[in-house]
């Protein structure tokens, strides 16, 4: 075991063992014929214990529940280990029923072990674990919060109470993550947003996000470059119908597969009762290939079209458990970066590598780093286990070619229902990792719907379908982009570039002027011509993260100039108008990621 390898073993026993010392201190506190306590496994920066208790927590209780645990390890007590039958399991756990629901499910025949903490308390468990409390005394440890679970995660079953602990190895590495976390939270896109006039949410329509105007011009800003990159490499854009008669999900398997997330438009029986079963039944699309596999067909396509690109922006929706809603990053209705390429078998590699440079350029534009995974067949997988293995087959090949055998990882079974995948994950400004985009080799959708192409000598042959996202999603992607870039987002994507404050109403006239020079070149400004005093509305444009802000005055007009105030205070005095207006042009064709902070 190398020293990784350790670190990673010691963190996850720790941790784990420390959720036995939070269950050993909730059971103390509120008393055992109290408390009922479900599961307690270890997380990335901690870990957690569900329970069902005779009150509901409060914040208030954190510093008790972290005492009676420091308490609990200076008692310094032995962890012991037993291994029980099931009866007998079943006996000592009498009466937790979350612990007797585990254990029935077992096979008669597993070796069921329980860990003692001392010998009053008593726990589930496969460990492994420490050996004696006192190996837990320099660990750091804090209660980050409170929050409702179902337990198994069915909203039908008991709601218990989730406690999140922090738990590290020392002070040092906790005071750490608690600096990550403070940052974290003021990246938040849940909160930028909204201060930031973005976008907004409103209960009549759960998880489906309203653009405000300011939103809007970002969101168009970031899809005017992602359609100019796909003109370059040979896409056509298409648009589709929202929802579609069942019959086509039916074909594409998405009925089977998942028609659990899609929100249906029941059609009539005979008697006039709803029925999803019936054939005037539709579904909201939760995805776009269906309807780029019938723009395909819509024409004999010939061996000379293919590659045939599409690319695709249509709303579609997905039903998701109300739960698991997180403003842009989880929502139901949303803006797939989508494309379908239909393709022969000796041009997947090509294509395939064609997406990543594209993916490439995209992510480096915004100054962000991938990596790609492979996703192999799910469980649930629809069609011919030979075309599985076949399309596998060829995505490990792309990969060992791309980045050399074994330097990738492989997600078993994480595959789309209908083909293996290539994920993206990009890196943000605080090193967390994001699942992006996603290629996806097909060849089962073009089977469903008998899809062909006149091959060079007349005969028909059948396409394969690559699927493929660089975003994902223009909402998720956005609110990944608040959070890296702190809501101070690039130049060219800024929902208002230049915000021009005239000093006195006189003034307003030469501000208007610049207003219209800055806008007839395709710069998005603002201008506030209130009557109140200049430092207010400056104020306001830095409270929106305008990257520049103009004051214009006598000066200004005299001498035909603006004098500048940049993102992050430094200024530009005296700048020519024309100058001013070349350096904004520059930086949107550039698509920088710096200002021009000089007029030089």
């Amino acid at each position: 075991m190398d020293k990784e390898e350790y670190k990673k073993y010691y963190s996850e026993v720790y941790r784990h063992s420390l959720a036995h010392i939070l269950a050993k201190a909730v059971v103390e506190i509120f008393g055992k014929e109290n408390v009922q306590y479900a599961i307690g496994p270890q997380i990335s920066d901690g870990f957690y214990y569900d329970f069902l208790l005779p009150r509901n927590l409060t914040n208030d209780d954190f510093a008790a529940i972290e005492d009676k645990m420091r308490e609990i390890l200076k008692r310094r007590e032995d962890w012991t280990v037993e291994e029980l039958s099931k009866d007998a399991a079943l006996a000592l756990f009498a009466g937790q029923k979350f612990k007797e629901e585990l254990i029935n499910d077992l096979p008669a025949d597993e070796k069921i072990t329980v860990y003692r903490t001392g010998d009053d308390f008593v726990d589930l468990c496969r460990g492994p674990h420490i050996s004696n409390s006192q190996e837990l005394m320099g660990a750091a440890f804090q209660i980050k919060s409170v929050s409702g679970a179902y337990w198994r995660g069915d909203e039908k079953r008991d709601q218990l109470q989730r406690i999140y602990v922090y738990a590290f190895e020392n002070k040092k590495d906790l005071k750490a993550h608690l600096q990550f976390v403070r940052e974290a939270m003021e990246r938040d896109h849940k909160k930028l947003g909204p201060q930031l006039e973005l976008f907004m949410f409103d209960e009549s329509a759960p998880g489906m996000p309203y653009w405000l105007p300011r939103g809007w011009k970002l969101y168009n800003a970031l899809l005017e470059y992602w359609r100019s990159i796909h003109e370059e490499h040979g896409y056509q854009e298409i648009s589709a119908p929202v929802i579609n008669n069942r019959h086509l999900w039916k074909t594409s398997g998405h009925w089977e597969h998942y028609v659990d997330n899609m929100f249906i438009i029941p059609g009539h029986d005979e008697e006039g009762n709803m029925d999803i079963e019936t054939a005037d039944t539709y579904a909201a699309k939760p995805m776009n290939c269906p309807n780029a596999i019938n723009v395909y067909r819509n024409a004999l396509r010939s061996y000379r079209e293919l590659p045939f690109r599409i690319s695709q922006v249509d709303v579609i929706h997905r039903k998701e458990k109300s739960g698991e809603l997180n403003g842009l990053f989880r929502v139901q209705a949303f803006r797939q970066d989508d494309a379908h390429i239909f393709v022969t078998e000796d041009q997947i590699s090509s294509e395939i590598k064609d997406i990543m440079d594209v993916a490439t350029e995209i992510y480096g534009t915004l100054g962000l780093t991938y990596k790609a995974e492979l996703s192999t067949r799910p469980d649930d997988f629809m069609g011919d286990i030979e075309v599985w293995n076949q399309a596998e087959d060829a995505l490990k090949k792309i990969l060992d070619e791309q980045y050399g055998a074994g330097n990738y990882e492989i997600n078993e079974g994480d595959g789309a229902f209908y083909g293996p995948k290539i994920d993206l994950s990009m890196r943000d400004a605080l090193g967390r990792e994001w699942q992006m985009g996603t290629i996806q080799l097909d060849f089962q959708l073009p089977l469903n719907f008998d899809l062909k192409y006149v091959a060079d000598d007349s005969s028909y042959k059948r396409p394969v379908m690559i699927h493929r996202a660089i975003f994902g999603s223009f909402e998720r992607f956005i609110g990944i982009l608040t959070e890296n870039f702190k809501g101070l987002f690039p130049f060219w994507m800024c929902p208002y570039q230049v915000g021009i404050v005239p000093i006195l109403p006189e003034h307003n006239d030469y501000a208007k002027e610049v207003l219209q020079t800055l806008r007839s070149v395709g710069i998005r400004a603002e201008a506030d011509y209130a009557y109140r005093n200049m430092k207010e509305k400056i104020k306001g444009f830095h409270a929106m993260k305008d990257p520049y802000i103009v004051i214009v005055g006598d000066k200004e007009i005299a001498d035909r100039t603006v004098s500048v105030t940049i993102r992050g205070n430094k200024k530009m005095n005296g700048v020519p108008l024309n100058k001013f207006v070349d350096i904004c042009r520059k930086m949107n064709l550039e698509h920088s990621l710096e200002l021009i902070d000089s007029a030089e």
